[in-house]
């Protein structure tokens, strides 16, 4: 057990078409985030996969059982899906003792009294928790509160674990903390995790996979990697990363043996790319693939300094040529004055193009120059 698989699924609240015949496979042992802005979706299909929430269409398995269809009229209740539950709202229950709150899901399974006391204090002391057992939710912090989610989720051993948002609530320091502990409970479990997050950092750092969606739609599914690196279409490519990717329209002609950007009021030097040559499209780079000059060089653009942001080991900057404002990380400490006067060159071979019509990003074998 442990794999799941969604086939066109698409649940309406009213008008709202909140997931529009989404199709997943995930691999038992993967841990994949569902990642977009707030409205794309994602809580719903944690939901839908969860048994809280019932698909209009569709068909939904776990392992080998369906658990959901719509053809066949089919639905498994959520307690009987072998499925570990944590929310944003931790939902804890603050009249219950941290033990008996952990405790819960093994009562309900009729499970002896001592085996339950040592199951309990076994997995508060893996969470790092020993002592607290007959305390309250409310006389905890926020982090401590995390851990007793995560441990009434783990003491009952789920095949899947499914988490919304789980550390949105927790400062910077204790969200790191946090995803340490989360990625460690993944390795050593092994348990199929569903985590949906809107923050891009939690699903680059976490996952195995990550799946952007966006109204409803699934627009990629990739290792964090790969996601980074060669977004699937521009709406992926501006969602991820920070600061944002550069685009640059234009059109890519051919001068005196030479492949540029045709970008209105400057050229950008490409790589050879025979087959678009005349082709509208948007060049898009990432901030680190930029770099930025004092002085001028051949195959630069210039332009001044917008701004500077110094942030300990890197320093990002924006400058502003006559068409574009360029977002530039450098990985180190370095002062430049608002207006300055820079050039910029840009790393041509890491500069992906997408079709300006469709967004899509064009693919290396539409790229191949066949001179």
């Amino acid at each position: 057990m442990g794999w799941i698989e969604l086939k066109n699924v698409t649940k309406r609240f009213g008008q709202v078409l909140a997931v529009d015949r989404l199709s997943l496979e995930i691999n038992a042992g993967e841990f994949l985030t569902l990642l977009g802005p707030s409205g794309c979706g994602k809580t719903t299909v944690l939901r839908i996969i969860a048994g809280l929430e019932i698909p209009d269409e569709g068909e939904i398995k776990i392992g080998e059982k369906t658990v959901f269809s719509s053809r066949e009229g089919i639905f498994v209740p959520p307690g009987k899906r072998d499925i570990g539950l944590v929310f944003q709202s931790y939902a804890l229950w603050p009249h219950l003792t941290i033990f008996q709150n952990v405790a819960f899901g093994l009562q309900i399974q009729k499970i002896n009294s001592n085996i339950i006391k040592q199951k309990v204090a076994t997995i508060l002391s893996y969470m790092h928790l020993q002592g607290i057992e007959n305390r309250y939710p409310q006389e905890l912090s926020g982090g401590q509160q995390q851990r007793v989610a995560l441990a009434r989720m783990l003491v009952t051993r789920p095949s899947i674990f499914l988490m919304d948002e789980p550390l949105s609530n927790l400062d910077a320091k204790l969200r790191m903390e946090m995803r340490t502990e989360i990625k460690r409970i993944h390795r050593e479990s092994k348990a199929t995790t569903i985590y949906v997050t809107h923050d891009q950092t939690e699903a680059l750092t976490l996952s195995s996979l990550v799946a952007v969606m966006d109204k409803g739609r699934l627009q990629q599914i990739a290792p964090p990697l790969q996601l980074y690196k060669r977004p699937a279409n521009l709406f992926v490519a501006d969602f991820i990363g920070s600061p944002t990717m550069n685009f640059i329209p234009g059109k890519i002609v051919k001068k005196d043996g030479q492949f540029l950007l045709d970008a209105k009021n400057f050229f950008l030097p490409i790589p050879p790319l025979e087959n678009l040559r005349g082709k509208r499209v948007i060049a898009a780079i990432r901030p680190e693939e930029i770099q930025i000059l004092k002085n001028e060089e051949p195959e630069t653009l210039s332009g001044e300094v917008y701004s500077v942001l110094p942030s300990g080991a890197e320093t990002l900057i924006q400058v502003k040529t006559e068409e574009n404002l360029f977002n530039i990380r450098i990985l180190e400490e370095i002062s430049f004055d608002i207006g300055e006067k820079v050039s910029l060159k840009l790393a041509k071979d890491s500069i992906l193009f997408y079709d300006q019509e469709t967004g899509n990003l064009i693919s290396p074998m539409d790229r191949v120059n066949k001179e």
